[in-house]
Parts: C-alpha cells; structure tokens; sequence
C-alpha cells in the first residue's frame, strides 16, 4: 500500500492506494481516517496519486471531469450499495439521505445511510458533499462543513459569500 499527499484549495489531502487503484481520499484530519494510511510507504510520483491529483486540479478549475481515477472501495455491502448512489449523483446536483436510502433498497435506513455517507472513503470523486438533509439543510460532513459549502458553491448549488467558504 502507498499513500499520498497532494495540497489543494481546501487543505492538504492524502491519498491512499495500491499498484492499481484509489483505495482512499480524505481532508487532513478528517474523520474515519485510517491510521494505517500514515504508516504505508508514501509515492507522490505514483501513477494513481497523478492521476488523482490531475482530476482534483481540474475539479478545482471548476472542469466537470467524465473519467475517474481508477476506485477500489472497501466496505460493507450496504456502504458500498450507499456509494454507488452517491457516484451517481452529478456535478451541480443535491440528493437527500431519504433518497440515497430509497435507492440503496432499505428506505428505513435513513441514519445507516448517514452512517455510511460519513464513512465514504473517496471524497469529492464519490460525492457525499452532495447530500443534504430533507429540508435541504447543509448537514454533516466527515471533511467539515466549511468544505462541503465550499465545493457545493464551486460546483454552483449554492451562491458564492456564504459563510465557511474560504
């Protein structure tokens, strides 16, 4: 395992891969970080760290970028079912956990969905910023909410000046 660290408008972001795949994309000191990360060998230079940083560069321009860096996701049936909803939800567009849950088959587990979101492994490429809650409210992010307002603003869901954008 290798990992990463790119910097970005946003903090410094490490990354966390293998030969052939993106295994992990967190904020510095975001939540659900694993440990282990800090402790694989670190690659800057690595094919999948360039091409993460590539896409992050243009996702940051405000490109709408088509193709992702290679994904690897380790988790639960259910998380991984709850990602799969939230790769799916595109640039510029919100859903509600309601949904994500509706779509993920166990429209009852609004907090499982909530639970999984927050454990998202890849943020930004698979977009748990995009979820909101019922209302619309701006709910929790493993990354901050500064953040998540930040990157709803560039993707154009919310007007620019509101407070956390930096």
């Amino acid at each position: 395992m290798n990992h990463a660290r790119l910097h970005s408008p946003l903090g410094d972001i490490l990354l966390h891969f293998d030969d052939d795949a993106l295994w992990g994309l967190y904020f510095d000191g975001q939540k659900h970080q694993p440990a282990a990360i800090a402790q694989a060998r670190r690659d800057d230079a690595h094919p999948v760290a360039r091409s993460t940083g590539l896409w992050l560069e243009r996702y940051f321009a405000g490109e709408r970028t088509q193709t992702t860096p290679p994904l690897q996701l380790h988790g639960t049936p259910f998380q991984r079912k709850v990602w799969a909803a939230l790769a799916r939800i595109e640039y510029g567009r919100t859903s509600t956990y309601r949904s994500i849950a509706h779509e993920a088959g166990s429209p009852a587990a609004v907090r499982a969905v909530g639970a999984a979101v927050g454990r998202n492994p890849v943020s930004i490429i698979v977009p748990c910023h995009r979820v909101l809650g019922s209302d619309g409210s701006l709910t929790g992010y493993a990354g901050g909410l500064p953040r998540k307002t930040h990157l709803l603003t560039l993707e154009g869901v919310l007007p620019p000046g509101l407070p956390g954008i930096h």
